[in-house]
């Protein structure tokens, strides 16, 4: 059966046809673009029509880089994105009061330096929470807090080495303050029982729905074998609407050659992606790897995980077997070390005759003056989350300094050919893809602040550029582009009912735009208005 959406304004991201009034979809695919009277003279007696009553219509929007399972856990976690420290021990001593002594309590978002006393502390959480193990991961999931009773149940103590790329924060005595980072997180994590994936299918669905209200049509997912697991659970029950691009831990590499899988190995809804790796931490936590120290703190440089030589050897072994490179990096060392790997690769690839991967760096947050144009020049992704600049921006200037001004440079790289692709990385940040396209048209908060140029305004972008990177983006990174990105005959049916003109209203109205419908693969998946 043919469906027809009509009296809408289409932003088709087709070049050929970038705006249109009406389309014609024929399964999950559109069929014809055009106008109203040429699409309903053609297929007016033989279709379903939808009057979309001069609503806007743009296609649908991709989070390229998001920790599905990590968002749908987070959605029943204790919240604590607060103000004040106080305020975030209040949530879990409220969570604590209605939990059996024993079991887990977890939450999410602290940012010590939003707080006024820095860090929490092991003690803090002792006195809300004495009788169960407790586990909040920061907001940027580079550090943990725990209390007494889980560092018990972990075996940390004060003679307790750090792993290797982790850190078990500690006091003068040698005491452990309660606070992790990086693998050091991993004592815990190997400690809380994990759902079955048909318990986690169940959360995935409802953090599904949550991502399609927003416009999101699919998602590149970096979380691991339980949610890929999960995937296939809503997928063989007909749940899964979402597209999905599986992106694949650096520790399964091995597994993965040994079967044969490669990137775009997949269907339509559920496909192997890149190789994810970590060159480095974070901002927040201070273990993003530097070329010279944060700010008034010393040598301290960060940690750096992986250089250019491991990149380079690792990255062999993935090309040789059909396998792209996603490599998280967001100090300015980081980001060089990483660019120089896949120069190496490059030369690589092209010497031994193997296709041209879409490797892809994740964050770029920092990156060297004289690194800027490397990305385009060695044909590198820059997946890029805009909300982080804005989140970011008052701990990059503390942390940073001047060099924050080539920090989140999503102009210069764009400026250079440097291929954007934009996420959120939910749950660090909220998924709403208009929060991002905001930060990336006004370098400002939804406050406003810094002020009406934004912070360094010379890297803002345009509204179709911000969109592009929600859109045509994602689809090129993922090898999708003569299937998505664009309303036009052939692609996916995928498409977002939007109740204003982004480019016609002011730009600081964009965080604000609210879907009226989403459509994926030809279906309503969700609406608010009737169709």
């Amino acid at each position: 059966m043919i469906h027809v959406i009509y009296n809408t304004q289409i932003y088709t991201f087709n070049h050929l046809q970038p705006i249109a009034q009406a389309a014609a979809i024929d399964g999950e695919k559109f069929l014809a673009v055009g106008t109203n009277d040429d699409i309903l003279r053609i297929y007016k007696d033989q279709a379903v029509l939808h009057d979309l009553r001069n609503y806007t219509v743009i296609p649908g929007l991709t989070d390229s880089h998001i920790h599905l399972q990590h968002y749908a856990l987070s959605l029943q976690m204790v919240n604590c994105e607060t103000k004040t420290k106080a305020e975030c021990l209040e949530r879990v001593a409220e969570r604590a009061k209605d939990l059996l002594p024993g079991a887990w309590i977890r939450g999410h978002g602290w940012n010590q330096n939003e707080w006024a006393e820095g860090f929490g502390s092991v003690a803090d959480l002792d006195l809300v929470a004495p009788n169960n193990p407790v586990y909040l991961t920061a907001k940027s999931l580079h550090a943990a807090w725990v209390n007494s009773y889980t560092l018990r149940l972990c075996g940390i103590h004060s003679n307790t080495t750090d792993p290797s790329g982790g850190k078990i924060q500690k006091d003068d005595q040698d005491n452990p303050t309660g606070i992790l980072f990086e693998t050091a997180m991993n004592f815990v994590q190997s400690k809380i029982p994990d759902p079955s994936p048909a318990e986690l299918a169940v959360m995935l669905k409802a953090a599904q729905m949550n991502l399609v209200k927003f416009g999101i049509t699919s998602v590149h997912d970096f979380d691991r074998r339980d949610c890929f697991q999960a995937l296939q659970v809503l997928q063989n029950t007909g749940n899964l609407h979402l597209r999905v691009i599986k992106n694949i831990p650096l520790e399964d590499l091995d597994h993965v050659i040994g079967i044969g899988l490669q990137s775009g190995f997949g269907n339509d809804y559920l496909r192997i992606g890149s190789v994810k790796l970590f060159a480095d931490g974070a901002l927040g936590p201070k273990t993003a790897s530097m070329l010279q120290p944060y700010q008034e703190d010393g040598n301290n440089t960060g940690i750096l995980m992986i250089d250019s030589e491991t990149l380079f050897e690792i990255g062999q072994k993935a090309v040789r077997n059909g396998l792209s490179l996603a490599v998280h990096a967001i100090g300015d060392r980081a980001n060089h070390e990483i660019i120089n790997g896949f120069e190496h690769l490059r030369n690589y690839e092209k010497s031994n005759n193997y296709p041209r991967l879409r490797h892809r760096i994740e964050h770029v947050q920092l990156l060297h003056p004289g690194d800027l144009p490397r990305l385009a020049s060695n044909h590198i992704i820059a997946s890029m989350q805009p909300i982080h600049a804005t989140s970011d921006m008052n701990m990059a200037d503390n942390l940073w300094g001047d060099r924050a001004q080539f920090a989140y440079a999503w102009r210069t790289l764009l400026d250079h050919g440097t291929q954007l692709t934009f996420g959120s990385d939910a749950p660090v940040e909220s998924p709403n893809p208009f929060l991002g396209i905001h930060a990336a048209v006004t370098r400002q908060r939804t406050d406003g602040s810094p002020g009406k140029d934004g912070w360094y305004p010379e890297q803002r972008l345009t509204t179709q550029q911000a969109f592009s990177g929600f859109i045509t983006g994602p689809a090129i990174t993922a090898g999708w582009e003569n299937q998505s990105g664009k309303i036009a005959s052939g692609y996916f049916a995928d498409c977002v009912v939007l109740p204003v003109d982004p480019w016609s209203i002011p730009v600081n109205e964009l965080a604000h735009i609210q879907p009226k419908a989403t459509m994926i693969g030809g279906k309503w998946i969700w609406q608010e208005i009737p169709i």
